[in-house]
C-alpha cells in the first residue's frame, strides 16, 4: 500500500507540475486559463479549492494527474485564448510542460549527486551481492573491492563481466580487498541465472567522493541531456533496426508500481546494510542506493520526451502544427486540426488500454 499511495504522489505530481508550466508560461503572456485540474476529470469535481486571477483551481477523485483548461483552447474566434494568441506564444506554452519535466529531473539529479558523489574511476566495487547467488555462497560482501579476476587486473565493469562470463560454469579466482587486506575467493557463475541476475549475482560501481556544487550542477545536466537523448533515440533506433523491438519493453501503472516497489525495497535493503556495518571497518560503506530517486527522474524524463514526441493530441502533435504558421505564414484549419486532435486522443486512449492489459499478461522482468 506505501507503494502505491508512493506512485500516485509521484506521478500525479510529474503531471501536475507538467500542467503548471503550461499554466505559468500562459499567465506570463496574458493567456486566461479557466481550470487548474488536480485530479482527471472523470467523474464530477470534489471542489473547488480557490480561484487566482480568474483561474478556478479544483480537485477531482481520480488524483494520478492534472490538467489545465486555457480559454479559447482549440477556438481561435475567443479573445485572450490560447489559439487566439500568436504562434510563438502557442509554442512557448507547449513547450512549458515537457521542459518543466526535463527540469525536475535535473533537480532530482542533482540530489542524488550531491549524496552519492562523484565515482573515482581505477577501482571496482561490489555494490550489492544477491542473496543466495553463487556469490553469497562463496562469500563475496558488499564494499568488496575487486582487484583482480583469474590472475587479471580489472577496473572497470565491462572487463569484469567479459572475464566472469567467458569461465561459466568454472570456478572463477576473485581477489579483493576487505579491510585493507587482499583475499583470494573462489565463485563459480552460472550459465543458468538471466543476464538481469547476473551469473555471480553482483552489481558492480567505482568508490565515490564528495562532488562539488559546479560538478552537481553540470552532472545533473549531462545525464538529464544523456537520457532524454537516448529516449529520443528509440523510435529512430526501432526503425533503423539497431534497437530490436524484444529489447523494448512498454509498460503501464503495473510495471511503474512494481519498478518502483524494487526501487523501494533497494534503498530500504542499502541503508540496512549501511547500518549493519561492522565498527572500525578501514573500508568506507558503499553510499546509499538512490532508487527510487533515479526512477522518478526516468518517469519525468519519459513524460517530458514523450509529450514532444509529434504525436496528435500530445504537446509535440499540437507543436507540429503550429509550425507551418510561422514557416509558411498559414494556419491549419482549426476544424481540421481538432479532428486529428481528437481521433489521436481516443487512440492514445486505447493504445493505454492496451498497455495496461499487457502488463499483466507479459509483466516486466525485473532482476
Amino acid at each position: 500500500m506505501g507503494t502505491l499511495i508512493l506512485l500516485v504522489v509521484v506521478l500525479g505530481g510529474m503531471i501536475i507540475v507538467h500542467e503548471f508550466g503550461h499554466f505559468i508560461v500562459a499567465r506570463l503572456f496574458n493567456i486566461e486559463v479557466e481550470e487548474f485540474g488536480i485530479g482527471l476529470p472523470v467523474s464530477p469535481r470534489i471542489a473547488t479549492l480557490f480561484t487566482w486571477h480568474g483561474t478556478e483551481f479544483t480537485l477531482y477523485p481520480f488524483l494520478l494527474g492534472g490538467f489545465v483548461r486555457p480559454k479559447g483552447e482549440n477556438d481561435p474566434d475567443v479573445p485572450d485564448g490560447l489559439a487566439a494568441a500568436n504562434p510563438w506564444k502557442r509554442l512557448a506554452v507547449l513547450f512549458a510542460g515537457p521542459l518543466m519535466n526535463l527540469l525536475t529531473a535535473v533537480v532530482v539529479t542533482a540530489i542524488i549527486i550531491a549524496q552519492t558523489g562523484i565515482a573515482i574511476p581505477g577501482k571496482l566495487l561490489i555494490v550489492d551481492v544477491t542473496a543466495g547467488s553463487p556469490a553469497a555462497q562463496a562469500g563475496l560482501k558488499t564494499n568488496d573491492v575487486i582487484v583482480s579476476i583469474m590472475g587479471e587486473t580489472v577496473t572497470d565493469a565491462n572487463a569484469a563481466i567479459k572475464l566472469i562470463r567467458a569461465n561459466l560454469n568454472k570456478p572463477v579466482a576473485i581477489v579483493v580487498k576487505r579491510d585493507g587486506q587482499d583475499l583470494t575467493i573462489s565463485a563459480t557463475p552460472l550459465s543458468s541465472r538471466t543476464l538481469e541476475q547476473g551469473a555471480l549475482g553482483i552489481a558492480l560501481g567505482f568508490p565515490t567522493r564528495p562532488a562539488s556544487p559546479s560538478e552537481v550542477i553540470t552532472g545533473a545536466f549531462a545525464d538529464t541531456w544523456a537520457g532524454a537523448g537516448a529516449l529520443a533515440y528509440l523510435p529512430i533506433g526501432l526503425i533503423q533496426g539497431a534497437i530490436q523491438p524484444n529489447q523494448v519493453h512498454f509498460t503501464g501503472f503495473k510495471g511503474m508500481y512494481d519498478v518502483l516497489n524494487s526501487a523501494v525495497q533497494q534503498d530500504s535493503q542499502s541503508r540496512q546494510q549501511i547500518s549493519q556495518a561492522p565498527a572500525g571497518s578501514t573500508t568506507p560503506p558503499a553510499p546509499p542506493t538512490d532508487d527510487v530517486l533515479s526512477v522518478i527522474v526516468l518517469l519525468s524524463i519519459t513524460l517530458g520526451i514523450f509529450n514532444l514526441f509529434p504525436i496528435p493530441a500530445l504537446d509535440g502533435g499540437r507543436i507540429l502544427f503550429t509550425l507551418p504558421e510561422i514557416l509558411i505564414r498559414r494556419r491549419i484549419p482549426t476544424r481540421f486540426e481538432n479532428t486529428v486532435n481528437a481521433i489521436a486522443f481516443f487512440l492514445l486512449i486505447g493504445l493505454m488500454v492496451y498497455v495496461n492489459v499487457m502488463d499483466f499478461i507479459n509483466p516486466l522482468k525485473l532482476p
